[in-house]
């Protein structure tokens, strides 16, 4: 932002305005099929799960990129690759791949975290992007006129071309971190799972909207209630 002040709950940045919010486009996106999509970008663990929750209970269906990596993970192709590059030691009991393992193979110093973690984006973003294409589609065919994109690497997969609005979701890092630590967390994790992501200040600069998710829940709620009212009218 132009200056060091706060940016103000359910506000968008000085620099970009509202416009997506009064002019959407005239056709409809392909990838889509007219879904108008919101995209929720933010720091780790600032709560963007809540706001997707709260937008779909004001009428928005969800796109979580999350549940389709999950899905992506549990596919042949998939599996068979990810052992190839790291062996077995990444199953868990039940011989599917485990997460948690795979996180600490991605996010480990560099040069071999970065160079693991892209070969996973590689191996995973395009079947990830394929499957919320499919969902978006099955959404739209059941009426929805209106998404919400919960994906916690929307710049860095490129999804952000696929997003009408970019909503950014505010909570300073202390209250951040905490959430990450009651997600069980370390300290250093969060750190590493921060630092693979593009920086707070460009994803701010290109939001169209900004809510602050520092308060309660019903303080979310009713900024976004706000922004819904002028979203749909």
């Amino acid at each position: 932002m132009a200056n060091n002040e706060p940016p103000k709950p359910c506000e968008a940045p000085a620099e970009v305005g509202r416009a997506h919010l009064t002019d959407w486009p005239a056709a409809p996106r392909p990838w889509v099929s007219g879904l108008r999509v919101i995209g929720l970008v933010g720091g780790v663990a600032s709560g963007k799960t809540l706001v997707a929750t709260q937008l779909e209970r004001l009428g928005a269906c969800r796109l979580d990129a999350d549940c389709a990596g999950h899905e992506v993970l549990r596919s042949r192709e998939v599996r068979e690759a990810a052992i190839e590059r790291w062996g077995t030691a990444i199953l868990d009991s039940r011989g599917e791949l485990d997460r948690r393992r795979i996180a600490e193979i991605v996010f480990s110093p560099p040069p071999d975290g970065p160079r693991e973690r892209l070969f996973l984006e590689r191996l995973t973003h395009p079947r990830i992007g394929h499957q919320l294409q499919e969902e978006a589609r099955r959404r739209a065919a059941e009426g929805y006129r209106v998404a919400v994109l919960d994906a916690p690497l929307l710049f860095e997969a490129g999804w952000v071309k696929l997003c009408d609005v970019l909503m950014f979701v505010d909570a300073p890092r202390q209250l951040r971190l905490a959430r990450g630590l009651a997600r069980g967390w370390s300290e250093k994790e969060f750190a590493k799972r921060e630092g693979v992501q593009e920086s707070l200040e460009l994803k701010r600069k290109q939001a169209d909207w900004v809510v602050d998710n520092s308060g309660s829940p019903e303080q979310t709620r009713a900024q976004l209630e706000a922004f819904w009212r002028r979203l749909v009218g």
